[in-house]
């Protein structure tokens, strides 16, 4: 069924309107209900596990990589006289699982504080707040109509938070990540229950471990949550781009014992990258290691003139439904290729090194946090940083001192100026985004208005910018990811990013900055957390390859199909966008306009929509349910 999300849960409140609900779904996998008999939650996982355990009237299900055993279960339900006692247990886990509980008659449902795994809601007008991990679920099943506003806001490179919450739907609503949405039940002789309400689980633990002890709680979560996804499968794959993350990951994946491994390697076509060459190294230190308990691994090499550029077949994107139109996806060829032949392997299990950017490799901003408390340290590692960057002396002063508070900055993050970023210091709450040409005068007063809105209440994640910077680009990451997720539903290969579980976010977060980020060392952290794992000569790697030629390559190669997209455009009957000035950027690849502004994510709203318009079949089937 192209354009329907394959992989989704839906909560339902206790009531015939919520069972009736129920019944304008696909029939579930899994069905978990109420003490009553009527449907809870309803569940087509796809590749992920449904665990639930009930105790009397209070549940529990969990929603993940791996089933957990019923004895796990009831450790961490049994006791839990409330949500703060059950959420401490639950840190026994990974964090990688959507978590639905029932205490006391309340129903409260959570993802993850690294934004992997989300939670939508939305008001139904007979069943009352219903929850799901799709929005396009809960659009559907609400019949809730698309907002332009938070279209608008998607052609934009990136979202800053709490924009990145804005949903696609008007009425459907994302809680935040590290939040949780309480449902309370309906009283005794009512037939409404009070409304939804917001409350916070998780916070960052404070920056206080040295490098050697954080390290090893890094290397214990990394381990634990590759376990946690491939941990007893025969045949698993690793994405091996020769980067540290990757090769991180796939050494981490080789110690599980499986019977096969199988590493794919994308070739670059810059004749100037070492990516291939690192690979390579990894795949011979892995064969010099093997055992019969861990033979060498198969290392597939595609070569560059197979890999598609980006921007190539740009229809297969309506395949999958994401949650909102993502950057990533004019690159969807090239990783459905590279799936596509893990999938070949045989392997059951695809690990990608995603998100190691964002957790290890460090943002500048963060040296605002050390300037407070330890100003000598700051501006000596900041000055190292300036000297690579190219940043001038006297604006590097002005941003450091700069304290404009979160809601100022969140006016002013949009701009019709064009931002000179590689010589611009980056020490504030984020980066500064400049509207594009072919907006339209509707979007451009859309986008504007919405950041105006959103700082009129606007809170960041954490005090301390840095801090929040950290955290708003793991969780901005982890949102991209999800593309690989849907791509890999359609191939047919569970894919995992392992470095994003809370456990790996909270034991990174928990090291010193000054110890976790440095101008001379590339990723100190990561690479002492896989010290004794990862053999130090991989360890030693202080680059990483990019593929902006690629991209803009891709402009030119695949002008025909982009040109196709603004014939008729969607965008341009939302009165977004100017479908003749793209058409005539589209006829001039390598036009200075897309030098100075990248067109990724208009394309990917395009397509997006284009989907989304489409996404649900005609024919639905009423499910059953059973107790649990």
């Amino acid at each position: 069924m192209p354009g329907l999300p394959r992989d989704y849960f839906v909560v339902l409140p206790d009531s015939v309107a919520g069972h009736a609900v129920a019944g304008h779904l696909p029939a579930p996998d899994a069905t978990v209900a109420h003490p009553s008999g009527r449907p809870w939650v309803l569940a087509r996982p796809l590749f992920r596990k449904v665990s639930h355990l009930r105790r009397g009237d209070d549940a529990l299900v969990l929603i993940g990589p791996d089933r957990v055993p019923d004895a796990v279960l009831s450790g961490l339900l049994e006791g839990a006289r409330d949500r703060v006692a059950l959420e401490r247990r639950l840190t026994r886990l990974p964090g990688l699982y959507h978590v639905v509980a029932r205490l006391s008659g309340e129903t409260w449902i959570r993802g993850t504080a690294s934004g992997l795994r989300r939670i939508y809601h939305a008001p139904h007008t007979e069943a009352g707040t219903i929850a799901s991990d799709r929005p396009a679920v809960l659009a559907h099943l609400t019949g809730a109509p698309l907002d332009d506003g938070a279209l608008a806001l998607r052609m934009l490179d990136f979202l800053p938070h709490p924009l990145s919450r804005r949903v696609l739907w008007r009425g459907v609503h994302e809680t935040g990540a590290g939040y949780g949405l309480a449902l309370p039940a309906a009283a005794p002789g009512t037939a409404t229950a009070p409304g939804p309400r917001e409350y916070r689980w998780w916070e960052p633990p404070p920056a206080e471990l040295s490098l050697a002890e954080g390290a090893r709680g890094v290397g214990d979560a990394v381990a634990a949550s590759v376990r946690a996804h491939v941990g007893g499968l025969d045949r698993i794959s690793c994405e091996l781009s020769g980067g540290m993350d990757s090769t991180s990951l796939t050494f981490a994946a080789r110690a599980t014992g499986p019977q096969a491994l199988s590493l794919l390697t994308v070739a670059a076509r810059d004749r100037y990258s070492e990516d291939e060459t690192w690979a390579r190294r990894a795949v011979e230190e892995a064969a010099n290691r093997s055992t019969p308990e861990a033979p060498a691994p198969d290392h597939h090499v595609i070569p560059a003139d197979r890999a598609p550029y980006f921007y190539a077949d740009l229809a297969a994107i309506a395949a999958e439904l994401n949650d909102e139109p993502l950057p990533v996806a004019p690159g969807r060829a090239r990783a459905h290729l590279l799936l596509s032949a893990a999938h070949a392997t045989g392997s059951r299990y695809h690990l990608t090194g995603y998100g190691g950017d964002e957790l290890f490799l460090g943002l500048p901003h963060a040296y605002q946090d050390l300037f407070h408390g330890n100003p000598f340290t700051a501006w000596n590692h900041l000055s190292g940083l300036r000297h690579q960057l190219g940043w001038p002396l006297l604006p590097t002063v002005k941003a450091l001192l700069d304290r404009s508070a979160f809601p100022r900055w969140i006016a002013g993050a949009v701009t019709a100026e064009l931002q000179p970023l590689s010589r611009t210091p980056l020490l504030s709450w984020g980066v500064r985004q400049s509207l594009r040409p072919w907006f339209t005068d509707h979007a451009n007063a859309l986008i504007t208005e919405e950041f105006r809105a959103a700082a009129e209440h606007a809170e960041p994640i954490h005090p301390w910018r840095g801090r929040h910077v950290d955290i708003d680009a793991v969780r901005m990451g982890a949102r991209h990811f999800q593309a690989m997720e849907d791509i890999g539903m359609t191939v047919g290969l569970p894919v995992a990013a392992p470095f994003y579980d809370d456990r790996v976010l909270e034991a990174t977060l928990a090291v010193r900055l000054e110890e976790r980020i440095s101008p001379w060392r590339y990723k100190p952290l990561l690479a002492e957390a896989m010290r004794g794992v990862v053999p130090d000569a991989l360890l030693a790697r202080t680059t990483k390859d990019h593929m902006s030629s690629d991209e803009h390559q891709g402009l030119r190669e695949h002008a025909p199909e982009i040109a196709e997209l603004w014939t008729g455009s969607r965008l341009a009957e939302h009165g977004l966008v100017d479908a003749r000035h793209l058409l005539r950027l589209a006829a001039e690849p390598f036009s200075p306009v897309l030098v100075e502004h990248s067109i990724s994510s208009t394309v990917a709203g395009e397509t997006w929509l284009r989907t989304a318009e489409n996404a649900w079949p005609t024919s639905q089937l009423t499910p059953t349910t059973s107790e649990a």
